[in-house]
């Protein structure tokens, strides 16, 4: 972990000229792991309803109604694995947080804009990165 902000108080990462104070990461890390329960609530939740659409459900249906409750199923397995990716991200962060290196660009190692970490605390690049990854 890093040395201490010109306020005398700990930092994790400088940032510049700022860095993280240690009540700050609590915060982040404590909006984080309320993301990942919400999540798992939401994973549990879809992966019962997609186990209970029995393949009976669908006898007698027309060929419309088939499509519909496909359509239906497939959005709820793409929207659960989506969850499941946003849950990986969030522990990752986490991980980050307790590495000490959350805040630092994972190409160029620079810091990542503190703003910006607040807006999206997931983000392992900073601004500059991720828009030269984005045109690739």
């Amino acid at each position: 972990m890093a040395g201490v902000t010109r306020a005398g108080k700990p930092a994790t990462q400088i940032d510049g000229g700022s860095g993280w104070t240690g009540e700050e990461l609590s915060v982040v890390r404590h909006r984080l792991q309320g993301e990942i329960e919400e999540l798992n609530a939401e994973v549990a939740r879809a992966e019962s309803q997609i186990a209970s659409g029995d393949i009976s459900d669908s006898a007698g249906d027309d060929q419309t109604d088939a499509g519909a409750k496909t359509y239906e199923r497939e959005r709820e397995i793409a929207l659960t694995l989506n969850a499941r990716d946003l849950v990986a991200q969030n522990e990752r962060a986490i991980a980050r947080i307790d590495a000490g290196t959350y805040g630092v660009c994972e190409s160029c190692h620079k810091p990542i804009g503190k703003e910006r970490l607040q807006a999206f605390p997931r983000a392992t690049l900073c601004v500059s990165c991720k828009q030269r990854e984005e045109r690739r």
